[in-house]
């Protein structure tokens, strides 16, 4: 991963836990769910602006193909992905997250 991106615990997990829910629906398609998580944090990386703001500075990109998205917020030249969120779940348990 991006030096320049760091994630609060709790994100990693969630990463995680979406992973091996596709991958026991279907083998191969939490490797998948990773590679485009993985590419959306890359276009983060570049285009941090791009995000759409949903709570004061907290940013949101979509994870193509899954119902999930990238709650993020900028700090200089750093990014820190605050939730891996499901797009349909409680929309604004991430709040508290630094």
């Amino acid at each position: 991963m991006n030096p320049r991106v760091s994630f609060h615990p709790l994100a990693d997990v969630e990463l995680k836990e979406a992973s091996l829910f596709y991958d026991t629906e279907s083998p191969g398609l939490g490797a998948v769910f990773l590679d485009e998580a993985e590419s959306t944090i890359a276009h983060i990386v570049e285009h941090p602006d791009a995000g759409v703001l949903v709570a004061g500075s907290v940013r949101r990109r979509l994870i193509p193909r899954f119902p999930y998205g990238v709650l993020y917020r900028i700090k200089g030249d750093q990014v820190r992905i605050l939730a891996i969120m499901h797009q349909k779940r409680r929309p604004f348990y991430w709040q508290n997250r630094k």
